[in-house]
């Protein structure tokens, strides 16, 4: 790491010399300067972390170069110091931009700590800047993987809509990228800048997901032991995203279009509503036009969740793209195992292509990276990929390739396993929506050996 690069500017040479010692012992670049003049040149032609400048000077006061070198660099810190300490003047230099304040005579820790918290904002300030650019890049639309004419699309339109503040809508099946969209939005948007934060909807019960989204104030209810800002209020500035809004109560529905119609949320238990500022991205796997028709989902709350919809099609209606998924998951999991690159035997590749991934780009990111562990040569087999895919799609009616004279096992296996898929595996809407009791969905879920892609929503 490259040392931090200080400036000393005043009159007084012994002054000079013993900042320069000392801050040198310290690990620092120091130079020093005994006249502003000759400083506002050193920061003209170089780059300087902190400058450090005696407040009373002939030629120019420490005030007015402070000002002179932030017209030069917004970005150097400022350390003004003085032997003639006034409330006004130490007002001033903050108001100028100055980080601190120091009165001599000094202690030696005194002007040690300064610094040190000066250059240490600097590098967070710094780190932040880095982290920002980094999320920017790994949140790209371009991360969003798929070349079809579909993915181009929606990415184009994706990109187009993040710089505005209109509310967005995600609709596509679960394992399709809704998040990944929902975030390269936000890192796009005047709000990059503030925060993203993220629920699931369906994950908590309603009371805990009303305080989640409001906040609660001191006993509201048992357990509320403190005031909670909800999760509104920290997004306040930024994007809030709602992961499967279509799960939500009523209850929550109401309070969600109050959020979105007066920019103000009410805590559980509170009586005093609060501003807030959140540009909404909501995304669901269900068909919100068809649960506001069936009364599960309110009409007004759909339509303004609906300003600007965004449609993610499924992996098996662009199967253009599932070789280019493919390659990048097993460049992703060779480098993060730090492996050599393995390639795709043509009969696996058949394989991928052939299936119908009801989990989408999740479930064939899975396989890939369960393929990639356990091949034991330079290529990916058949044999290598997790026994679903050696075994055949369990969706295999549900293809162009439909069976001539299909039984009404093979009807009844295939409609089940698309009943679940549409719900994200939640049994009991499955149940509901089949007409059958859950005990006798499990009952068929094992008869007929179907699997969730991804075990933590099959358990839902």
């Amino acid at each position: 790491m490259d040392k931090a690069k200080i400036l000393v500017v005043d009159d007084e040479e012994s002054m000079c010399k013993f900042m320069e010692i000392m801050l040198k012992k310290e690990g620092y670049s120091v130079t020093t300067s005994q006249n502003a003049s000759s400083a506002l040149q050193r920061v003209k032609s170089e780059e300087y972390d902190l400058v450090i400048a005696d407040l009373m000077m002939p030629e120019m006061s420490g005030l007015e170069l402070l000002s002179r070198v932030k017209s030069i660099d917004t970005d150097v810190d400022f350390i003004v110091m003085t032997a003639f300490a006034s409330v006004d003047s130490a007002i001033e230099a903050l108001k100028k931009g100055a980080f601190d304040y120091i009165t001599k005579p000094f202690k030696v820790d005194e002007i040690k700590i300064a610094v040190r918290k000066s250059l240490e904002q600097k590098n967070i300030a710094r780190e932040n800047v880095q982290l920002k650019k980094e999320l920017k890049t790994k949140f790209d639309f371009d991360s969003f993987i798929g070349n079809s004419l579909e993915i181009v699309k929606l990415k184009k339109m994706a990109e187009k809509i993040a710089r505005s503040e209109s509310t967005v809508l995600i609709e596509g099946e679960s394992g399709t990228g809704k998040e990944l969209i929902a975030r390269a939005i936000h890192y796009h948007s005047p709000r990059s800048d503030q925060p993203f934060v993220t629920i699931n909807c369906a994950a908590l019960p309603e009371n805990l997901l009303e305080s989640e989204l409001f906040g609660h104030v001191k006993g509201s209810f048992t357990g509320a032991i403190k005031d909670k800002d909800g999760l509104f209020k920290v997004a306040d500035g930024g994007t809030f995203f709602l992961d499967e809004v279509g799960m939500t109560t009523p209850a929550i529905q109401a309070k969600l279009l109050r959020a979105l119609e007066e920019k103000e949320i009410t805590p559980v238990g509170g009586t005093a509503p609060i501003k807030v500022d959140v540009r909404l991205i909501a995304a669901t796997n269900a068909d919100l036009e068809q649960e506001v028709k069936l009364g599960n989902f309110r009409a007004d709350l759909y339509y303004r969740l609906h300003v600007i919809p965004i449609r993610i099609p499924p992996l098996r209606d662009r199967k253009d793209d599932i070789k280019l998924l493919s390659s990048y998951f097993v460049k992703k999991y060779c480098q993060k195992t730090q492996i050599e690159e393995k390639i795709i035997s043509d009969e696996a590749a058949t394989r991928l292509l052939s299936c119908q991934w009801p989990g989408n780009v999740r479930e064939l990111e899975n396989a890939i990276e369960h393929a990639v562990l356990l091949s034991k040569g330079n290529q990916i087999t058949v044999e290598d990929f997790p026994q679903k895919l050696k075994e055949g799609d369990q969706t295999d009616l549900v293809t162009e390739e439909k069976p001539v004279t299909p039984t009404l096992e093979m009807i009844e296996k295939s409609y089940i396993f698309w009943v679940l898929t549409q719900t994200g595996w939640q049994k009991g809407k499955t149940a509901s929506i089949l007409g059958i009791d859950s005990s006798t969905l499990y009952r068929k879920i094992e008869k007929y050996k179907l699997k969730s892609p991804n075990s933590s929503v099959g358990d839902l």
